[in-house]
């Protein structure tokens, strides 16, 4: 609180190192405050790993090979349900839980090809993984392979990766750094603005008394 020489008190406002701020100053420090909250995050965060392996879904002799394309759609919808994942925890070493969590699988409308895919803190256990979850996929496949007319065999293995694809330290910075400069241009835009009418641009009007005293003096 701040007394005028009206005696009247009035709300003390910002100081006055703040309010000779520039605008542009709110976007600065968003884009600063966001950058070492982003590179900080991807400095700490543990990296992770992936690594994918490939099946094929091959028809058998005298069958239609159209089949084939349909099938693969259907394992890739199986491949993390607990029956095969339940075989692939044996050579994997990881609990069920793990497996479900960690793997993924894709496949293509156009080929009759299962991509699974893990992903893990550790290169070598992602590649483990994700050869675990197709060796159990494709021998459950030939357990059903004289009714299905299809086989599923190994076409690529899982290498173990030598670069995380977790994004790096750069890119976290970089990706904070643009949001706090938008959080910043946002309160750069919903910030109240001074009027004509603010009490601290208002000139002051002498009181009745010293407006007499002034008549006197003349």
């Amino acid at each position: 609180m701040t007394e005028n020489p009206d005696g009247q008190h009035r709300p003390a406002g910002p100081p006055a190192r703040f309010r000779t701020l520039p605008p542009w100053s709110l976007i600065a420090a968003g884009v600063v405050a966001g950058g070492l909250l982003g590179g900080g995050y991807g400095v700490l965060k543990a990296p992770t790993y992936t690594a994918t392996s490939y099946v094929v879904a091959v028809p058998a002799e005298n069958s239609d090979p159209a089949s084939a394309l349909g099938f693969a759609q259907a394992y890739g919808r199986v491949a993390t349900q607990v029956a095969v994942v339940g075989d692939a925890q044996m050579w994997a070493g990881v609990p069920v839980r793990t497996l479900k969590d960690s793997v993924r699988t894709a496949t293509s409308p156009d080929a009759p090809m299962v991509a699974i895919t893990a992903t893990s803190s550790r290169p070598g256990l992602s590649a483990d993984m994700a050869n675990a979850v197709a060796r159990a996929l494709t021998r459950h496949a030939d357990d059903t392979a004289d009714a299905t007319k299809v086989e599923l065999r190994q076409f690529a293995r899982a290498t173990k990766p030598t670069e995380p694809s977790s994004p790096s330290a750069t890119v976290t910075g970089l990706v904070g750094a643009s949001a706090g400069g938008l959080l910043g241009g946002l309160a750069l835009l919903v910030r109240p603005r001074r009027g004509a009418g603010d009490p601290a641009r208002a000139a002051s009007v002498p009181g009745p008394s010293v407006a007499v005293d002034a008549h006197g003096a003349l």
